[in-house]
């Protein structure tokens, strides 16, 4: 049976048509209001953007699924879980730091800020999964706590997974570092021939496992977390993994943690993703890109992997542009993911999460 999943446009001439009016008008044709009930601790999951990043959705807009959720009667608050690597978000009093500094304070949302796992990312709940790489998962304590939920998420290029969508939302981003850590597992190496000793990866490292040895990287495994910091650093392509065998096994363990973080919410979570600013790389690095396409529109939908898929046809359907990280594949119909990093898969997401249960690639998409 197809899911549906609703898209409005980003073309306007009234007041009706603004983005905002959009954002209302998609949390009502897609039934969320069904999803929470009164007095519901309802989580706004999304991402507050890292220190220097300016891609990450409006706060504006998130405002308008916030006066939404307090129609229903419920309690909302907007949240996201610290970070595995150093940065503007690795601790919850300088996570909120940062995500006020980007707009999402009361004045804005109407909703509190809570850092879903807690000060230092120790409010953990286990949850009992039973799938093939994990037995059990460590999900954020409020996320696990809260009735409901609404994913909002910013629909971009990732390093490894190929892309950042709903699903990679609620994986990493309703993990605490614990959960993370066991999602990436993969150890990245140097390859001294391309290395120019720049040193970047040194600095982003945040477990000191890279130094800097005659000019070159030297990564010391036994303390590397493989977060993939430094592959997103690195300009001269010296760092690189075993695509073939890591990350596909990469890709599995965050499509396990996700189906962690939504059991027990079934019929209690709604989708929004938005297609804008359509940028190479997670919203967590200190930058955003050129935009790989246009931008497109917004999705709604209770269905985190169809969601995912109408994003992805979407976004290849379009054509690429020349002055971005894409080297080809720009034609319409052609996978964009791809031609940005050929070793990537990430339609491997949609088909481990369909085998999983949580959702169907199989969608009608419905326009406003």
């Amino acid at each position: 049976m197809k899911s549906t999943v609703w898209f409005a446009s980003l073309r306007a001439r009234s007041g009706d048509e603004s983005t905002e009016a959009k954002v209302r008008k998609l949390f009502e044709a897609a039934g969320f209001s069904s999803c929470i009930h009164a007095r519901d601790r309802t989580a706004i999951k999304l991402h507050f953007g890292e220190k220097g990043n300016d891609s990450f959705i409006s706060p504006v807009y998130v405002r308008q699924v916030v006066e939404k959720i307090k129609e229903a009667g419920a309690l909302p608050f907007v949240t996201d879980t610290n970070t595995l690597y150093l940065g503007s978000r690795s601790n919850a009093v300088d996570h909120i730091t940062t995500a006020v500094h980007h707009g999402f304070d009361y004045a804005v949302v109407g909703a509190p800020v809570i850092i879903a796992d807690g000060l230092c990312g120790k409010n953990i709940s286990t949850v009992v999964i039973n799938k093939k790489h994990f037995a059990t998962v460590a999900i954020a304590g409020d996320i696990v706590a809260a009735e409901s939920m609404i994913v909002m998420t910013h629909f971009k290029g990732h390093e490894v997974a190929g892309f950042g969508g709903a699903l990679k939302n609620v994986a990493m981003g309703c993990a605490p570092p614990q959960g993370k850590r066991a999602q990436h597992q993969a150890k990245p190496f140097s390859i001294r021939d391309n290395c120019t000793g720049c040193g970047n990866c040194a600095d982003a490292c945040p477990k000191s496992a890279i130094t800097i040895v005659e000019k070159k990287s030297v990564i010391d495994k036994s303390l590397c977390i493989g977060c993939f910091e430094c592959m997103t650093v690195c300009q001269s392509h010296g760092i690189d993994i075993d695509w073939e065998t890591e990350i596909p096994l990469f890709t599995e363990r965050m499509i396990e943690y996700a189906y962690g973080a939504l059991k027990g919410k079934a019929g209690r979570i709604g989708y929004i993703s938005f297609l804008t600013r359509i940028t190479p790389d997670c919203d967590c690095v200190p930058w955003s890109d050129a935009s790989i396409v246009p931008d497109i529109g917004i999705l709604a939908s209770k269905d985190p992997v169809a969601i995912d898929a109408a994003a992805c046809d979407l976004v290849n359907q379009q054509q690429g542009f020349a002055e971005s990280l894409l080297s080809r594949h720009r034609h319409p119909g052609e996978d964009k993911f791809t031609g940005m990093r050929p070793n990537t898969d990430g339609s491997r997401q949609l088909r481990y999460a369909e085998e999983l249960g949580i959702g169907t690639r199989d969608y009608e998409l419905v326009r406003l």
